[in-house]
């Protein structure tokens, strides 16, 4: 079996969780196995899992796993595998996701990789899965040949397909433990558009922008797209704009279907986060930025000028 951990806040499931389950239900077919969904805690709509190919969903309800601790949860995780006999566990290649991977490898005696971005392939009985490597300027081939395989899914790696319709979801006993942390508050970043690991529109800006008041524009940008905001680390480091919008090697790295980037030069840490972009648009009026030769479009001029007239066009077309 294929049991793929199905995240989810606030008594919903996570757009990633679509992704890992159509990923989860493509490998099986590879395996000749079965894809079960597994959810942690109250969740409303766990049995559209079903829609993306889960033949069977299973919940955890326990105290314990009201809020996330990477000691319960992998208790809980790595014990509905056993019962369940999964040969392969699936999380997303999210904050949560890494931090359970190494913990459920080592619980599970399995093998483990990363971030991967492929269907695995099975073939003569060699199971062998592709990831990015080098800051994503290469592809790297793993072979794991443990009986248990462990993997995280890269965001945006593949769309989600309704390949069927929601089902009932089953409870399973299971004691997660106690956990040796405890939660005295919890914050979260909420708002109308996706989380930047989740997006697939995303505009940002560096300090091309000459200071945060300015950015109005971008905001008005994104706002028109549906997209979700996000800076190069120096605008977040003089703390123009919050440090869970900086996005490259030291921060989120994503990879949106869209990227616009609107005064950034390029450097090679802000390159190594979003060179995954399926597209990249570089507004700088430096026709010397190295941005340009990794952008599919690239405008040389004042972004003053050009992104207002961007969100006009926008609208307009949408109106």
């Amino acid at each position: 079996m294929v049991l793929v951990y199905a995240e989810s806040q606030d008594g919903k499931l996570k757009k990633s969780t679509a992704e890992a389950v159509t990923y989860g239900k493509k490998t099986a077919e590879v395996l000749g196995m079965d894809c079960a969904a597994l959810v942690l805690g109250s969740v409303s709509d766990a049995g559209d899992l079903g829609k993306y190919g889960a033949s069977a969903v299973h919940q955890i309800t326990s105290d314990g796993l009201a809020h996330f601790d990477s000691q319960t949860y992998t208790q809980a995780i790595a014990k509905a595998a056993e019962q369940l006999g999964a040969k392969v566990v699936i999380l997303s290649h999210s904050t949560t996701g890494k931090s359970l991977l190494g913990r459920l490898a080592v619980r599970l005696n399995a093998g483990s990789v990363s971030g991967v971005n492929s269907i695995p392939t099975n073939d003569g009985g060699t199971f062998k899965v592709n990831k990015n490597v080098f800051s994503g300027k290469a592809l790297a081939e793993y072979a794991i040949s443990s009986d248990i395989k462990v993997m995280t899914l890269s965001g945006n790696s593949l769309k989600p397909e309704e390949s069927g319709a929601a089902i009932s979801v089953s409870t399973m006993e299971v004691d997660p433990g106690t956990s040796r942390v405890r939660v005295t508050d919890v914050t979260l970043q909420k708002g109308d558009v996706a989380p930047l690991p989740e997006a697939e529109l995303v505009v940002s800006a560096g300090r091309g922008m000459k200071g945060p008041e300015n950015w109005t524009i971008i905001e008005e940008l994104a706002d028109s797209l549906g997209a979700t905001t996000a800076c190069s680390r120096p605008v977040a480091d003089i703390g123009w704009r919050p440090h869970h919008e900086h996005v490259g090697q030291t921060g989120v790295a994503i990879k949106p279907n869209l990227y616009i980037a609107a005064g950034i030069s390029g450097a090679i840490q802000h390159l190594a986060g979003v060179n995954s972009s399926k597209c990249i648009v570089v507004i700088n009026k430096d026709p010397e930025a190295p941005f340009f030769k990794a952008a599919d479009y690239g405008v040389c001029a004042d972004l003053f000028e050009v992104v207002p007239k961007l969100t006009a066009a926008i609208r307009k077309a949408k109106a």
